[in-house]
């Protein structure tokens, strides 16, 4: 019986299928499975738990506390901000995926051959899981399927929300070319405003570093001859 099999009769199919729908928003590369981050998540517990006992005064009650919120809040640590990332890298590249999308589409080609051509032209993230939609396709699977799937690896909305469009046109003949270049727009505005409020945050940054660091600095080269000067 192998190691998975083994920790499929530990683990609840309800916690390996939530782990398993945070890997599958970390790409097609993730190469961790839910029951081996099950297993580490377990065994580090346990050995964070005999750590907190034997070198921290009243361990035997810190111990079961912060072993407790360690184990609950491990998953969200560790995946919520790789898959927050990852979201925002993919509404980057999917403003410029979309639009050779869109003029592939423009040139007469069909949905399969546009969204091909568009992954091979671009070396992103994004057309790395077309890819692998389409040799899903390739392989026996409707376009509908290898789409619905795609879905299930794309943490981002927005271009979820465009994904959604292409499969329902690809469903109902809809034409998806003015709908995708409606998305770039709005891609590229939301990203102007995603940058406009970063920079405005800067301020507030550089003042705060300022003074962390720099008054008190200041301070103790004004007032550090007249503290010399008195202990002299």
């Amino acid at each position: 019986m192998t190691t998975d099999k083994i920790s499929s009769l530990i683990y609840r199919d309800k916690t390996i299928a939530k782990i398993s729908k945070k890997i599958k928003l970390l790409g097609i590369n993730a190469k961790i499975s839910p029951y081996t981050f099950m297993n580490i998540r377990i065994l580090s517990s346990i050995f964070l738990f005999f750590v907190i006992l034997y070198l921290v005064d009243f361990g035997y009650i810190l111990a079961p506390i912060i072993v407790y919120f360690y184990y609950t809040l491990l998953p969200n640590i560790y995946f919520d901000t790789k898959i927050k990332k990852r979201s925002h890298k993919l509404d980057y590249d999917a403003m410029y995926f979309f639009e050779i999308l869109a003029l592939s589409l423009e040139s007469g080609k069909n949905l399969i051959s546009a969204l091909d051509m568009a992954s091979s032209s671009i070396d992103s993230s994004l057309a790395l899981e077309v890819r692998e939609a389409i040799r899903e396709v390739n392989l026996g699977k409707s376009l509908d399927e290898a789409l619905d799937d795609l879905k299930t690896r794309i943490p981002s909305d927005t271009v979820n929300n465009i994904i959604l469009n292409i499969r329902e046109s690809n469903v109902f003949g809809n034409n998806v070319i003015d709908t995708l270049y409606n998305q770039i727009d709005y891609i590229r505005e939301k990203l102007v405003l995603e940058q406009r409020a970063y920079i405005a945050k800067l301020p507030l940054k550089i003042s705060i570093v300022s003074v962390l660091f720099f008054i008190p600095l200041l301070l103790l080269l004004i007032l550090g001859p007249v503290i010399i000067n008195y202990f002299n």
